[in-house]
């Protein structure tokens, strides 16, 4: 007989993936607030192999408007500002030579909308996953009652899957509600 907790524990992994990828994801969208997860995904020429501005200078926030970038090379000044000229970041770089300084601009009303648009999106990839996940696990289990699986014990697997559906949904739905407060409070 096949334990149902081998068909439980890898949806459970997966749903925690989908929510954590949720969290990383919604992190590096700017919600007009200097947050330095927002150069995360910016790459910068280093020695022949492309690292993240973290690896080759110090980022720090000053202030609810400004992230401060300080290179620990003075030749990485233009490598850096070209990365973050050419990535999605959309913020122009001011360098005097000594930090390089983003100033976050404030959002529009239209920006914040379609921020909160973005970030409704990516709950709603993340629910997806989840759901995909229990169903996964649920047809896992139906195939074990073919394989002699107690019905009763499936319908209890069953039962369990979905309150950690449901748990996991709830995380989703708090983190967006946290980004869409974040996104609109002005």
């Amino acid at each position: 007989m096949t334990d149902p907790k081998t068909y439980i524990a890898p949806a459970e992994e997966k749903m925690e993936m989908a929510v954590a990828y949720l969290d990383e994801t919604l992190a590096r969208i700017r919600a007009g607030k200097a947050n330095p997860q927002i150069l995360d995904a910016v790459r910068v020429e280093y020695y022949g192999s492309m690292a993240p501005i973290s690896n080759v200078a110090n980022i720090s926030v000053p202030d609810a408007r400004t992230i401060v970038i300080t290179p620990w090379e003075k030749s990485m000044f233009k490598a850096i500002e070209k990365a973050i000229i050419n990535s999605e970041v959309g913020i122009m770089p001011e360098n005097n030579g000594e930090v390089i300084r983003l100033s976050i601009p404030p959002l529009t009303e239209e920006r914040r909308k379609a921020l909160v648009k973005q970030c409704k999106a990516e709950a709603e990839n993340a629910k997806v996953s989840v759901r995909n996940a229990r169903r996964d696990a649920i047809d896992g289990l139906k195939k074990a009652v073919k394989q002699g699986m107690p019905e009763d014990v499936e319908k209890d697997a069953e039962a369990n899957v979905q309150k950690v559906h449901d748990k996991f949904l709830k995380r989703i739905d708090d983190i967006f509600a946290a980004k869409e407060r974040e996104i609109l409070t002005v």
